[in-house]
C-alpha cells in the first residue's frame, strides 16, 4: 500500500495530537488531570452493554474479555460477569465460561475473600446455566 505524502501525514499527526490535548484539558480538574474519568457505575453499565448485545460474536466477546479481565488491575463486578456467563451460553462456550471463573480467581490474586464472594454471587446463574466452577471440575488440583 502506498504511502501519503509526507506533508499529509504531519497534518492528520497534528491533529491527533490537538485532540489528545482538548481531551486531557477537558479532564482537568481544580487538582489537576484525573486518573480516570469514567466512574465505577458508568465503567460496570459500558461492559454490562458490552455484553448484553445479542449479535456479539466470540471475537468480540474474547475482546471484551480481554479488555475487561485481562487488561486492567481489577476484578470485574459479579454483573459484569453474570452477563459474560450469559454471552458465552448464547455462544454456545463453556470452555470460556470456565476461563472467566479461573480468571476471576486468577486476579482476586492473595485477596482470598474475593473469589468465593464472586462465586456466592453468581451461584445461582452458574446453576441456571449448567456452569461448573473450576474447583468442581477438578481444575485447582491440576
Amino acid at each position: 500500500m502506498l504511502k501519503p505524502p509526507a506533508r499529509h501525514r504531519r497534518r492528520h499527526a497534528g491533529a491527533a495530537l490537538r485532540r489528545c490535548a482538548v481531551a486531557a484539558t477537558a479532564q482537568a480538574g481544580p487538582r489537576g488531570l484525573l486518573h480516570s474519568s469514567v466512574h465505577y457505575e458508568e465503567f460496570d453499565a459500558r461492559w454490562v452493554t458490552y455484553f448484553n448485545k445479542p449479535d456479539t460474536d466470540a471475537w468480540e466477546w474474547r475482546k471484551g474479555m480481554n479488555n475487561t479481565l485481562v487488561s486492567y488491575d481489577l476484578v470485574p463486578e459479579p454483573k459484569i460477569i453474570d452477563v459474560a456467563l450469559w454471552a458465552c451460553r448464547r455462544l454456545n462456550d463453556f470452555a470460556s465460561a470456565v476461563r472467566i471463573l479461573e480468571g476471576v480467581e486468577d486476579k482476586a490474586g492473595p485477596h482470598k475473600e474475593i473469589y468465593p464472594y464472586v462465586i456466592q454471587e453468581l451461584r445461582s446463574t452458574l446453576n441456571e446455566l449448567g456452569i461448573s466452577t473450576p474447583e468442581e471440575l477438578g481444575l485447582d488440583k491440576m
